[in-house]
């Protein structure tokens, strides 16, 4: 009886995790982005797995679809991927543990039964890890990009002036031959770029 009862919440737990991800895969805010004004939040940008889209300062939404799925960065292609067979797997697996539970009549005999439910076991096992790892692949290249300095995308390029103090002030810049030069990324959006 016990035995039963822990297959019972074993499989609740399993087909919980399994909705929560397939309500995961059509969130629209995987990954969001503001633009700050000087008293106002100017632009916010937001994507997914399968748009972008933009928000201006007055609530007005523009959204636009990936066009094709050749012109797509290879993350995302992979993100999809992975958390379309999660859902996929996850399906599945919640059929196949209905066959393998004892409080079913289905399935045979109970040797075959816990075969069955150790299949399921193992295909909920897959569904988690390919989940896990559409996020996290998702979510490394998000947390990339926003500390690469050298990623322009959707940042504003803000002079930095340094520091200003007296002995700043006087000294002067003596440029070598080693000596990297840096510019100042241009703005790529401005507050009524999508609008």
């Amino acid at each position: 009886m016990a035995s039963t009862a822990l297959e019972i919440i074993a499989f609740t737990v399993s087909i919980s995790g399994w909705l929560l991800v397939s309500s995961t895969v059509p969130t629209d805010y995987w990954k969001v982005s503001t633009n700050d004004g000087t008293v106002i939040t100017t632009a916010t940008f937001w994507a997914n797995l399968w748009k972008t889209c933009v928000t201006d300062s007055t609530g007005v939404s523009s959204c636009k679809d990936f066009p094709s799925m050749l012109a797509l960065d290879g993350y995302i292609q992979a993100c999809r991927g992975l958390m379309i067979a999660a859902v996929s797997l996850g399906f599945f697996g919640s059929i196949i543990a209905l066959f393998g539970m004892k409080c079913t009549k289905v399935g045979g005999s109970e040797k075959a039964k816990a075969k069955i439910a150790c299949l399921a076991g193992v295909v909920f096992i897959l569904s988690g890890l390919c989940s896990m790892t559409g996020c996290s692949l998702y979510a490394n290249k998000i947390t990339t990009e926003f500390f690469d300095p050298l990623f322009i995308d959707q940042k504003m390029g803000y002079a930095y002036n340094g520091a200003t103090s007296v002995m700043s002030s006087r000294t002067k810049y003596h440029g070598g031959e080693g000596d990297i030069k840096t510019t100042t990324p241009s703005k790529q959006f401005d507050k009524n770029a999508y609008v």
